[in-house]
């Protein structure tokens, strides 16, 4: 009688694949603060490794940048809210000055090509008039209290992410070796030789990700700073720091100089206005066409168009943080799509001779 066949392997499989989606399913709300926390430990890894060779324990230098990290963070957002919040209270008086008495319209206005009739006809109609300003102002000032409530919310849970991921980023620091020596013994284990590759191109794909996107616009918000200081714009040291911060998102960095050029135009600066566009846009073309290709590509292996697609998907995926899980997907993909053409290559030219002899 032949032995019944073993079902172990399969039950086994089964039943890990059962909790960790359990797993997966229970911490679905936390998974955004471990995504963080890994981007940041890529990002700053050299740093960690070099606190460790100069004879830092691991355990004072996951503390030490820990701390860092969290004042890089923390420390920009608290001043940008204490600014937001002195404009805020400016904000509100002038528009009850507005509703008291309108705005009267900018000479300006009526002199643009082609919508300059319609825009000063508009103006006269909805702000220059004390009620009709009245009006307006006060379905905006309406809509504003319910919208700055859900950003209220919104913040307390961005908050709550923020110490996860300071906490998971402590201990990717303290125990990051151990972790990277048990990940490559599962990937062997898994998928073969291929898997240290395959890991090794995801890690350098985050980490040139990081520095084409977030060292390229810090550099942007100094330059355009800079600019925002020559053309006259009103608080240039806050529109620097927004566009240093959105110059990470598509299209963030021309938001902000477009919105500071649109202000300098209001201010009847209109060649101050045009000029500012004019250099930011130049600016941000450099930056996404020549210098950004060069730090990502040659981090990653990869061109620039996937890249490009990674940073998009991801971001419609999975937020922010698929900046730059996006494109280490997409490296992935491709790394096991080479080694696939290459085996492919292989066994045909390994075929092509003993085919040739039979």
């Amino acid at each position: 009688m032949r032995p019944l066949p073993s079902f172990q392997p399969v039950g086994r499989m089964i039943l890990v694949l059962a909790f960790v989606l359990v797993a997966v399913w229970m911490l679905w709300r936390f998974l955004p603060a471990l995504a963080w926390a890994c981007v940041l430990a890529i990002a700053t890894w050299p740093l960690r490794e070099r606190l460790v060779r100069a004879g830092v324990r691991p355990e004072l230098a996951a503390g030490l940048l820990t701390l860092l990290v969290a004042l890089v963070l923390v420390v920009p957002v608290i001043v940008l809210g204490l600014q937001i919040a002195r404009e805020a209270v400016l904000v509100v008086h002038w528009v009850r000055s507005l509703r008291e008495s309108g705005l009267a319209l900018p000479e300006w206005i009526a002199q643009l090509p082609l919508i300059g009739g319609y825009a000063a006809g508009w103006w006269q109609t909805h702000l220059a008039d004390p009620d009709a300003a009245k009006e307006l102002l006060g379905r905006a000032e309406s809509v504003g209290i319910v919208h700055w409530t859900r950003v209220g919310t919104q913040l307390a849970g961005r908050l709550a992410v923020l110490v996860f991921t300071l906490l998971s980023l402590f201990f990717l620091y303290r125990d990051g070796p151990e972790l990277l020596e048990q990940g490559r013994a599962l990937g062997n284990r898994l998928f073969g030789s291929p898997a240290k590759q395959i890991g090794h191109d995801a890690i350098n794909t985050v980490r040139g990700t990081v520095n084409g996107l977030v060292l390229v616009g810090l550099a942007l918000g100094v330059i355009l700073g800079f600019a925002y200081v020559l053309a006259g714009v009103t608080h240039p040291v806050l529109f620097g720091f927004a566009t240093g911060v959105l110059a990470s998102v598509p299209f963030g960095a021309p938001l902000v100089f477009g919105i500071a050029s649109l202000l300098l135009v209001a201010q009847a600066k209109v060649s101050a206005g045009i000029l500012l566009f004019a250099f930011g846009s130049v600016l941000v073309f450099v930056a996404d066409h020549f210098v950004r290709p060069v730090l990502i590509g040659s981090a990653t292996r990869l061109p620039f168009l996937w890249v490009l697609l990674g940073i998009f998907g991801g971001l419609e995926t999975f937020g922010l943080v698929g900046l730059f899980l996006g494109p280490a997907i997409i490296s992935v993909v491709l790394t096991m799509w080479r080694d696939g053409v290459a085996m492919a290559v292989a066994e045909a030219k390994a075929a092509g001779p003993a085919s040739g002899q039979s």
